[in-house]
């Protein structure tokens, strides 16, 4: 009887103890332990990047879908992916401008989306929700994105995860796609654990962003209202919209009136880099004016395209001035969600406190890659639009997205010299770096021009001095050729391909030459000082940017439609690969600091700045999204199972001694 007695008591404690492990693991984020970023089935599997994948879209009606994909719904359909079938999911058209160019050109190359949880919820491939399946539209060389997409997970960035995939429609050839890891729910807990933040999509209705609004949007009258007229890339006075800087926080010499008020836009496309002899020529246009034509909530056309809102500009309190923000969520938010970015973006725009309401490590890396690609299309340019914004406990981010017009594209024939040269302490095209609040900190603090000059440094040093960037190339190149080859509805012709590859590897190699003698101070790094002394750029004049595939040449070479593609043979299914589709040993680059290039399709770890301490930064912060990942991981997981543990072990004791009693 006493021993009853006595293991009731034990099984009492057990219990507790049981009880006290799981709200330990319940509160672990008020306790200290911080969610962390989670391993995805779907990581080692669709987006292993050392081959081509395979996926086969089984419609019964495809034509009938092809012709109502500008009104961009979900249609049923089953894919194959790597022989895995799943039944069930969702397909649509994405895209803005470039829906409503394939559907102009008679091309049904579109760039599709699949929802697997669109009708099932419980359906995902190894843990993914959404994927797009981006069309290579305006890149000839089929590596703009992926490449980018690459440079940005190599330096640190939150970034997709991305591979090619060769397309089949009911067996038949389609194309070879990049596969583009969606940014929603999988994505958000991969890379900041279940427990993850508030993520939105920023773009002003006008230029038809948001789902479902590319079809409103015409790029050519665009396009021809814009050569009609003389635009000038004015924009507000940061100054003037919040008031004084605070004490110290005097900005360097960026260049900023030259770039804002003697800039003029090329005839041919919007955003370019005005040319050396027309810089001076330029007219200044009264601020008061282009606050009109740029503030409020509706946006203007004064140089930038963008509203206020999604520069990230702070005007006032009022919800619906942010309209073109909390419009595009792509998580459920509260009002609570509104007040706390509002907040954010009012003290973003005051200077003040940086560290708490921006990720200085992860928006400086992002714009360190985003402005050595040159691209325009984005956030920088005059569209103001493509790029993500994190928020997490009142802290912001941003999340890169869509680089097809990278690398001078967006500009058209701008010539090469001029992007190759861009300068990285004045990177805004349309407009000022004041105009852009996530990227005007970086230049208003010396702390934090010398951490972006040294991430910049150690980004030029790591991915291209090593030889890295070379053998990728080279690795990319021998492993996508014989399905662009074969390709069935490409944009461009199997030549142009093979001419865009190599201009893209010498623009990149010269641009890392250029960027760093900007480092170095033996070229300007600023708009106006490149106008004034233009006799140290780096020369560019034998590369032709449109070789890569620009704004202008959609159409390209191929543009393969359902009668070629009759005439092509089906894609073998599977493991298959053809011949010169396979990833090859390359050499290591010679010398201490090389870095390993990774045959397993495996992004290395970033090379970590060694002016973290130095720069005031949180040392532990910057290594929590690398190696202290896991271990976090495992402490959830640790928990949990001690919990359930001690439990059962509890429940086990109680049934036995009361069924022994």
């Amino acid at each position: 009887m006493s021993t009853h007695k006595y293991m009731d008591k034990i099984c009492c404690l057990a219990l507790l103890l049981a009880l006290v492990v799981t709200g330990v693991f319940l509160n672990a984020p008020s306790l200290g332990i911080q969610a962390a970023s989670t391993t995805q089935g779907y990581e080692s599997r669709l987006f292993d990047t050392s081959r081509v994948h395979t996926i086969d879209i089984v419609m019964d009606d495809w034509e009938g879908f092809l012709e109502g994909c500008t009104d961009e719904e979900y249609e049923l359909c089953s894919v194959v992916i790597d022989n895995e079938s799943y039944n069930n999911v969702a397909i649509r058209a994405k895209g803005n401008t470039s829906l409503t160019q394939v559907a102009s050109y008679g091309n049904d190359r579109y760039s599709f989306k699949i929802e697997f949880d669109h009708y099932d919820s419980t359906i995902s491939y190894h843990g993914l929700d959404k994927l797009s399946l981006n069309n290579i539209i305006q890149d000839n060389t089929y590596m703009k994105d992926y490449l980018t997409y690459q440079m940005m997970g190599y330096f640190g960035v939150d970034a997709h995860l991305c591979s090619y995939v060769y397309i089949t429609v009911n067996g038949e050839d389609w194309g070879l796609y990049l596969a583009v890891e969606g940014v929603e729910e999988s994505f958000l807990e991969r890379n900041y654990g279940s427990d993850y933040g508030e993520l939105y999509k920023p773009d002003s209705m006008s230029m038809g962003g948001g789902r479902g609004n590319g079809g409103e949007f015409d790029l050519e009258d665009w396009m021809d209202d814009q050569s009609g007229e003389e635009s000038q890339n004015t924009l507000p006075d940061r100054q003037a919209m919040k008031g004084q800087r605070p004490d110290g926080m005097t900005p360097p010499d960026t260049g900023e009136e030259a770039q804002s008020d003697t800039e003029t836009m090329p005839q041919d496309m919007p955003g370019a880099v005005p040319s050396q002899d027309d810089a001076s020529d330029s007219q200044t246009t009264d601020p008061a004016q282009t606050d009109k034509q740029f503030g409020g909530r509706g946006g203007g056309m004064g140089g930038s395209m963008g509203s206020s809102d999604v520069s990230l500009i702070y005007t006032d309190d009022d919800y619906d001035s942010y309209s073109n923000i909390f419009d595009n969520a792509k998580t459920d938010i509260t009002d609570a969600d509104k007040d706390r970015l509002i907040a954010s973006l009012k003290q973003l725009n005051e200077g003040e406190n940086i560290e708490s309401v921006v990720d200085v490590d992860e928006v400086i890396r992002y714009f360190v890659v985003h402005n050595f690609v040159c691209n325009f299309d984005s956030y920088t340019g005059s569209m103001i639009h493509n790029y993500y914004l994190y928020e997490e406990d009142g802290q912001l981010s941003m999340i890169p997205w869509d680089y097809n017009l990278a690398f001078g594209g967006f500009q058209g024939g701008q010539d090469a010299t001029s992007m190759v040269n861009y300068p990285i302490d004045t990177p805004v095209s349309g407009g000022t770096v004041d105009s852009r609040p996530m990227l005007a900190w970086i230049f208003e603090s010396e702390e934090y021009t010398q951490l972006y000059h040294q991430y910049f440094a150690d980004f030029i040093s790591s991915y291209f001095d090593s030889g890295y960037f070379t053998q990728m190339m080279a690795q990319t190149k021998q492993l996508i050729a014989t399905y662009v080859e074969k390709d069935p509805t490409k944009f461009c012709t199997y030549e142009e391909f093979e001419t865009g590859v190599e201009t893209l590897e010498q623009f990149c190699l010269l641009r890392a030459e250029s960027v760093q003698g900007q480092l170095d101070g033996t070229i300007p790094s600023t708009s106006d000082g490149q106008a004034e002394d233009s006799s140290a750029l780096v020369d560019a004049s034998e590369l032709s940017i449109s070789d890569m595939g620009t704004m202008n040449n959609a159409m390209g070479g191929g543009m393969g439609g359902p009668m070629e593609r009759e005439d092509i043979s089906a894609q073998p299914q599977g493991e298959e690969v053809p011949s010169g589709g396979q990833p090859f040993d390359l050499p290591v680059p010679v010398g201490e600091d090389s870095a390993s290039l990774p045959m397993d399709g495996n992004v290395p770890e970033r090379p970590q700045a060694n002016t973290a301490a130095e720069s005031g930064q949180d040392p532990m912060k910057l290594e929590m999204k690398g190696e202290n990942q896991s271990a976090l991981n495992r402490e959830y997981g640790v928990l949990l199972a001690a919990s359930a543990a001690v439990l059962l072990a509890g429940l086990i004791l109680a049934w036995r001694y009361r069924k022994r009693a």
